[in-house]
């Protein structure tokens, strides 16, 4: 499960490098596997909070949406490879995902 805020970053990233042309198609594949959460009301009032330490906008949201799948239950740890992002979520008391 992922934020939506993903899709706009991976197209973002995508376009930014000048690869959507030649990688569009497996970025669609990929985005096609991920059960996406919408931005709800408690996502959103959630990334409106103070975190532990300062967080980039996006990150806010990213870290907004694993606290709310946890606080439902789900067993969902944050994949990243963007250092800041995955302090935000050690500081948070939020899992990252290691590689096996």
């Amino acid at each position: 499960m992922a934020s939506r805020v993903m899709e706009y970053e991976l197209w973002n990233r995508l376009h930014a490098l000048d690869l959507a042309r030649s990688h569009g198609d497996l970025a669609r594949l990929l985005l096609a596997r991920v059960t996406f959460v919408e931005m709800a009301r408690p996502v959103l009032e959630r990334a409106l909070q103070p975190f532990p330490v300062p967080v980039r906008t996006l990150d806010a949201l990213h870290l907004a949406t694993l606290g709310f799948l946890r606080e439902r239950g789900q067993d969902a740890p944050l994949a990243t490879y963007d250092a800041r992002l995955g302090l935000g979520a050690r500081a948070s008391g939020l899992p990252l995902y290691v590689l096996p």
